[in-house]
């Protein structure tokens, strides 16, 4: 059997003009023309002549990774018989991504989610300065037992040997002053604890704004960061996306799922290449492709052609 799995990456995947060669597709300078307008930001402007300052803002990178990943994703898919993915994820902002191509949100509905929740995560790193490093190698109970030992979250569990630590700037001092045994320590260039509990008074902007939203249950099965499982309902993976935002990202256990449902083949969606660098170390055998420029798009079709499956065929209810 196979199973394609269709994800979407999160912060820190884009970089300055990347979204400039999806603008010259037909259609896509209107997409995403509506979705500035929901967003209430120049989407245009930060993906084609921003620099790496503008776009590592939290207000901008998030709404312009949904935007990328939907802009690439709708080339993937259409004609008279539509091969779909077997499942779709996210990770941490990809997560509203993948609930668009899941039929959970639409993508206005989804712009102005992420909008606000780049807006609100950001008024919640302003209020203490606080970061993430990255932490490789090293045995991942040590490593967490360590983080934990120093007052600092693993805000993503990500597999392949990767935990993303979150906390105080002092914690984080801290922790690369004392690192845990055999693993390295590399700082992020985030502007704030995500995933933690600092990021409480954003949880609850989004739970205002939550109410607002027209939600449907998945038309594919949606596969979720708080613990790997296969979402079912609507109103849950809503429920799921406003927690996240504090919660920690579980995306070892979504390629353990991965895993169990078969998957041979993942396609990363704009800006691609960071899951898929994942998935080569923790999913051997699995075909990857990043969809990094139009030029990509050829050879994801042909991926899709091979491993998707009929529309009607997908039944996300399990």
């Amino acid at each position: 059997m196979k199973v394609l799995v269709l994800v979407a990456p999160g912060q820190g995947a884009q970089t300055p003009g990347f979204l400039a060669p999806w603008l010259e597709l037909p259609g896509a300078a209107d997409r995403l023309s509506g979705w500035s307008a929901a967003a209430k930001l120049d989407l245009a402007h930060y993906g084609t002549k921003a620099d790496a300052d503008e776009i590592r803002d939290t207000k901008v990178a998030q709404p312009l990774l949904v935007a990328a990943g939907l802009l690439s994703a709708a080339e993937l898919t259409g004609g008279p018989a539509p091969l779909v993915p077997g499942a779709v994820a996210g990770h941490s902002v990809g997560e509203i991504t993948a609930a668009v191509l899941a039929g959970v949100l639409s993508a206005d509905d989804a712009m102005t989610f992420v909008a606000a929740r780049g807006r609100a995560m950001a008024d919640a790193a302003a209020v203490t300065e606080t970061g993430m490093s990255a932490v490789l190698g090293g045995d991942p109970d040590t490593v967490v037992a360590h983080l934990a030992g120093l007052g600092l979250t693993p805000a993503n569990i990500n597999g392949a040997g990767q935990i993303v630590a979150a906390g105080t700037a002092a914690q984080l001092a801290a922790l690369t002053e004392n690192k845990p045994e055999k693993a390295r320590v590399i700082a992020l260039k985030v502007a704030g604890a995500f995933h933690t509990e600092h990021m409480a008074p954003a949880v609850a902007t989004l739970e205002a704004l939550a109410p607002s939203l027209t939600v449907a249950d998945p038309v594919l099965p949606y596969v979720s960061n708080a613990d790997g499982q296969v979402v079912t309902a609507g109103t849950e993976i809503v429920r799921r996306l406003v927690a996240q935002v504090s919660n920690p990202v579980r995306w070892d256990l979504c390629m353990e799922t991965f895993k169990e449902r078969g998957v041979t083949a993942m396609i990363e969606v704009s800006p691609g290449g960071t899951l898929v660098g994942l998935a080569k170390r923790a999913l051997p055998g699995v075909r990857t492709l990043a969809l990094k420029t139009p030029d990509d798009l050829e050879a994801a079709r042909a991926l899709v052609a091979e491993y998707g499956t009929p529309a009607e065929a997908v039944d996300a209810a399990e």
